[in-house]
């Protein structure tokens, strides 16, 4: 059944977000996909972007209708595969999210040794209901981390468990936490090294996470990217490293966003100080030259420098 509630949730989320308007940057709104044209959309198809889509509309109302039954079993064992990237579909596992995780190949359940966990926020164009169907969840792994993975293409420094889970609406702080507190019940995890990453509503997810959960946060470090969050919120990032990246020319969600966070958190005078990397001339899609690290260099100079790769930073850093 749809709940009403994660619909009002997100309506509730994105509303303090400013509307497209020659007076303001131009932040994104919802707009619902009107099926039978009669000016009403589903509240449970939904775009967030400036411009007004083809057959979508601002007013939405949730659909009645039964859907349709879930295509996984219930309940399973978590069982997991060393050096690959497996898919666990919402309500196969305890977890609140249905996800992919990649355990790298030194990984060994036998022994005490544990790893470092990175968990990827997909974007508002990649959300799904893997409980409902299955093939959703390939749209989590589009981008980022996971994206790489797939391709072969992840290499870091730093052996690390990726887990990328997928939401059917907004990042909420409290699931991650859940979902961050289960990977940890499974798996063997260095709970002083577990990092976040996200991209657009992904990003804002990382910043909602630090925000609401503030000294309960497991996360040592962030990063951000083509983002937002609450500038109220800069004093619960005391102990946790912030690294942003935006792209000057973001159509969808303005880069004043980022530096209006990074000003907020470091204005808290945090342990570490937040940083912020801009991409002259560059759109909404900021991540991927961030996540596989083709942006180094083309960087603008007035802003910090991108002269690290987002793991090696992330893992200079350790919570207790």
């Amino acid at each position: 059944m749809i709940k009403k509630g994660i619909f009002f949730l997100i309506l509730i989320g994105l509303a303090t977000l400013v509307a497209c308007s020659e007076e303001e940057p131009c932040i994104g709104v919802n707009w619902y996909y009107d099926e039978d044209g009669d000016g009403v959309g589903r509240l449970d198809s939904v775009v967030f972007q400036c411009e007004q889509p083809e057959s979508f509309v601002r007013n939405g109302k949730l659909e009645e209708d039964e859907p349709e039954e879930p295509t996984v079993s219930p309940l399973v064992p978590f069982v997991f595969e060393y050096g690959v990237q497996k898919a666990f579909y919402h309500k196969q596992t305890e977890s609140p999210y249905g996800f992919y995780l990649y355990t790298p190949p030194q990984y060994d359940s036998t022994t005490s040794n544990t790893f470092p966990l990175l968990v990827y926020l997909h974007g508002l164009g990649e959300r799904g209901r893997s409980d409902i169907s299955q093939s959703d969840l390939i749209r989590a792994r589009w981008n980022g981390p996971p994206m790489l993975i797939h391709k072969g293409e992840w290499n870091v420094t730093h052996p690390m468990i990726v887990a990328t889970p997928q939401t059917g609406g907004i990042w909420s702080a409290s699931q991650l936490h859940r979902f961050i507190e289960f990977l940890m019940s499974e798996l063997h995890i260095d709970q002083s090294r577990i990092y976040m990453t996200g991209l657009s509503m992904g990003a804002n997810g990382c910043f909602n996470y630090v925000s609401g959960k503030g000294e309960e946060a497991y996360t040592a470090a962030i990063v951000p990217i083509a983002g937002w969050g609450d500038p109220a919120t800069g004093s619960q990032y005391e102990d946790v490293a912030v690294w942003a990246f935006h792209g000057a020319d973001d159509d969808v969600i303005d880069v004043q966003s980022s530096l209006d966070m990074v000003e907020a958190i470091n204005n808290a005078t945090p342990q570490t100080t937040a940083k912020l990397t801009i991409y002259p001339g560059v759109m909404h899609p900021s991540w991927a030259q961030t996540y596989d690290g083709t942006g180094m260099g083309t960087e603008s100079p007035d802003y910090d420098p991108f002269d690290i790769n987002i793991y090696d930073w992330m893992f200079q850093f350790q919570r207790e």
